[in-house]
């Protein structure tokens, strides 16, 4: 799998997720921690990039996998909370959710490389 897929996925997922949390008013902390965790995604991938050992590489694409685990928590709670409309979330609900699958999928891959 391309890591730049991954990369632009995230920032474009980051970006819907920016774009979503300025259509809602109020909510400041709850806005903050969505903003947070769904910018956190893409910046755990570009740092594991860097990485300084492949055990390093492994822990910051799961950090990446715990945010977007984290992401998904807080858009659902903005649907049933009513603060967002559920077609506005929906797409990222989606969205998220294949990043997940290609954070998982590239974990994996590290995983069986290690010797």
């Amino acid at each position: 799998m391309s890591e730049n897929k991954l990369i632009d996925q995230s920032m474009d997922f980051a970006v819907a997720v920016l774009e979503l949390c300025d259509s809602i008013e109020g909510h400041f902390s709850l806005r903050n921690q969505l903003e947070r965790s769904g910018a956190s995604i893409g910046a755990n991938i570009r740092e594991a990039n860097y990485a300084q050992s492949r055990a390093d590489f492994i822990s910051k694409l799961q950090i990446a996998l715990k945010e977007c685990f984290e992401t998904e928590y807080w858009l659902e709670l903005f649907m049933r909370a009513g603060l967002a409309e559920e077609s506005a979330v929906q797409p990222l609900l989606q969205h998220a959710g294949s990043i997940r699958r290609m954070l998982i999928a590239s974990v994996n891959t590290a995983k069986s490389k290690t010797d």
